[in-house]
């Protein structure tokens, strides 16, 4: 909104062309969302506590420490995240580009079907609320409608390709089959940033990780100059992302602090479909999907520890991991939360790295 309003006249004055430099925005954006989350958090939170009562309903087959550590906590927080990320996007972001547009639609599509999800868990005072069919479908539909917006957005099918990290000038053209790929990514990520959401702390910090990465990306990427020195693919209008990624580390940074153990609120499904949703779509129209697996890769062990265990249990009885996700795994082999949580982040992290580093290894 100030890029759209006040660059226009740079000419008359000056000090508004600096609205051009997508590096400032970003970081215009990253201290726009910390300081709607600092600013209204404490607000939110005694509003959700005071409407839930006894918080989010603990799930009975979970960690038996969980009855009572979690208890009385509230949910829903993911509302804070997304109104931190909504307000700076549209704050700083350049509202003419679609890709902006694309992914606000799934962040925020995500996050509503996330708000259902948590919704009828607490009036019903149980830990199940959507049915899962029901969550697919709708995540499917919008990821479908995404999709379809970034194949006319970015030039039709011939643009519908797959890149390969470590190989140059590789693009595995998909044709249709990029519409249930990304489909794939955009559900599978966000179901993954879902299923790792299960202590306090431990999912935001590798997802804000993740998105800074992805700023970064983003920025490489939508800029002609850096991508062909990189050997990266070009993808005309995708650098504005990274104003978005700034808010969603802004937005992650602020309710961290809330969320930092013990939790004051837990994000809920709001916030991490929403989350996972947003990395999967921007690492679709970046082109970085099997990056994202890497920077991302916590997530993927997460969801991977659950495939794997409940496969083992219904072809052979048997469990491979004490419990899943992996996280609950090590609860129950009796490390600390805080270990856990903190030690996850150092894994995040060094995949990060890892992600990263694939930038400039082709």
């Amino acid at each position: 909104m100030l890029y759209n309003f006040l660059y226009p006249m740079a000419d008359d004055i000056g000090l508004f062309n600096l609205f051009r430099y997508i590096t400032l925005r970003t970081g215009g954006a990253v201290m726009t969302a910390l300081f709607v989350n600092f600013i209204f958090g404490p607000m939110v939170i005694r509003r959700l506590k005071s409407l839930q009562g006894e918080g989010q309903p603990i799930r009975n087959d979970g960690p038996p420490s969980h009855l009572l550590s979690k208890k009385g906590t509230p949910t829903m927080g993911g509302v804070l995240i997304l109104l931190a990320i909504a307000i700076a996007t549209l704050l700083w972001a350049d509202l003419t580009n679609q890709y902006v547009w694309i992914v606000l639609l799934v962040t925020l599509g995500f996050g509503a079907i996330g708000f259902a999800d948590d919704y009828l868990k607490l009036t019903r005072r149980s830990s199940k609320g959507l049915s899962g069919r029901l969550k697919l479908a709708l995540q499917f539909i919008l990821g479908t409608v995404a999709t379809v917006w970034i194949i006319r957005v970015s030039g039709g099918l011939e643009a519908a390709n797959l890149a390969v990290p470590f190989v140059k000038e590789l693009l595995i053209p998909l044709g249709w089959f990029f519409v249930p790929w990304s489909l794939v990514v955009m559900v599978g990520a966000s179901n993954a940033v879902n299923l790792t959401d299960g202590l306090d702390g431990l999912a935001i910090m590798p997802a804000l990780i993740a998105a800074g990465c992805f700023a970064l990306i983003a920025y490489l990427v939508g800029n002609k100059i850096f991508s062909e020195y990189l050997q990266l693919h070009f993808i005309r209008g995708s650098g504005e992302l990274a104003v978005f990624c700034g808010a969603l580390v802004g937005a992650g940074l602020g309710f961290l602090w809330f969320n930092a153990p013990p939790a004051m609120v837990f994000m809920g499904d709001t916030g991490s479909l929403s989350i996972g949703g947003s990395l999967g779509v921007i690492s679709v129209i970046t082109k970085h999907e099997l990056v994202l697996a890497i920077i991302g890769g916590l997530f993927v062990l997460e969801t991977i520890s659950v495939i794997v265990q409940v496969v083992s249990f219904r072809l052979t009885g048997k469990r491979i991991f004490r419990m899943a996700p992996l996280h609950h795994h090590f609860e129950q082999k009796g490390w600390a939360e805080s270990t856990i949580v903190i030690r996850f982040w150092i894994i995040a992290l060094i995949l990060a790295l890892a992600g990263l580093a694939t930038l400039k290894l082709r």
